[in-house]
């Protein structure tokens, strides 16, 4: 697994973790912060990191040489006499 494939998985899984924990705060859900705790705000800045996060692990599952017909040389065979 390359560096930048790593990097997306580490950063999307905290981004996608840490939204669900914002928005479940702001819906009262998990309680423990004053200024989070039943704040209807956070639940939709953790609806926007947690999709933040779902896009990065998707960009790191795709990452990495195209696969199939597009990988072929586009440079002309030479012909057998």
């Amino acid at each position: 697994m390359d560096s930048r494939k790593l990097g997306l998985l580490i950063v999307g899984v905290i981004l996608l973790l840490a939204g669900v924990v914002f928005s479940l705060q702001g819906a009262n859900v998990i309680t423990g912060s004053s200024l989070m705790s039943g704040n209807s705000t956070y639940i939709y800045v953790g609806a926007i990191v947690a999709v933040v996060g779902l896009v990065l692990l998707a960009l790191a599952s795709r990452s990495g040489k195209p696969k199939g017909p597009a990988t072929q040389s586009m440079e002309p065979q030479p012909v057998g006499q």
